[in-house]
């Protein structure tokens, strides 16, 4: 316990798809809490932020909430002088946004699904990251952990998703790059199949049967067990959060029972 003692947080996407399970976002605030950190719970639906606050300080941590839009510079803006002005610094900026509706194959693709995927997927993270950027570089420190997808790498039907995560990676390594002086380092966490609500429950809404959705989904996973779960994701961001991690930047790391190790 303590690994991210004193430390300021900032997790973008705090709150989640209601739904029997829990998302990544929620998962991670609250692992960044149980060691140590006060956590900023940012996310545009602000009462699901505030569940996850709550459940928060439950367990005896502490944090706030901030409602935003990061696809809007200004809400990017405003979430990191909010954070600078309750608590004079920000240690760690964790960005777990992305979207996939309305996406599909290359001829089917619209114009419209394409920029709001990218809007979201990438636009708004470096939107966030622009902002960010100069507050840990005064401080000479920061961690930024960027959430894309083992779809970057690998063959999905799902076109502007898997570009734009491929993408989030390449800005990611840029990031990565341009501020290793600076004390900053930057990493990509690249989730394969992980039962969450927004995967569950969003394709259950679509007409999917849960039961065979889920089945096919654990089928999927080369590592005996099927999906992982959102804390997978949330321990592996805890571990490129902490100190442990000091050595570490510009890395993708996939957490998804092999997928993305499946070759042929």
């Amino acid at each position: 316990m303590g690994r991210l003692e004193n430390k300021i947080a900032i997790v973008v996407g705090a709150g989640q798809t209601p739904g029997a399970t829990i998302g990544n976002g929620r998962a991670t605030a609250i692992r960044f809490a149980q060691e140590g950190a006060t956590v900023v719970c940012a996310d545009r639906r602000a009462e699901s932020a505030e569940e996850t606050l709550a459940l928060i300080r439950a367990e005896g941590g502490d944090g706030c909430v901030i409602e935003v839009d990061a696809t809007r510079e200004s809400d990017c803006q405003k979430l990191v002088d909010e954070c600078a002005r309750r608590y004079g610094r920000m240690d760690i900026l964790h960005n777990n946004i992305g979207i996939g509706a309305g996406d599909g194959g290359v001829t089917s693709m619209t114009e419209t699904a394409w920029d709001r995927i990218f809007a979201t997927n990438l636009t708004a993270i470096m939107l966030l990251c622009k902002h960010a950027i100069p507050v840990m570089r005064a401080q000479r420190r920061g961690v930024i952990t960027n959430i894309s997808s083992v779809a970057a790498v690998c063959s999905v039907g799902i076109v502007a998703y898997k570009t734009s995560k491929a993408a989030l990676n390449a800005y990611t390594h840029a990031l990565a790059m341009g501020n290793a002086r600076f004390g900053i380092r930057a990493n990509v966490i690249m989730p394969g199949l992980i039962e969450t609500p927004m995967a569950i429950e969003g394709n259950v809404a679509a007409g999917a049967d849960r039961d065979e959705l889920i089945r096919r989904r654990n089928s999927s996973v080369p590592l005996a067990g099927g999906m992982g779960s959102a804390w997978d994701v949330a321990n592996a961001a805890l571990f490129l959060a902490s100190d442990e991690a000091k050595f570490i930047t510009g890395v993708n790391l996939p957490v998804d029972g092999g997928q993305a190790a499946r070759i042929g």
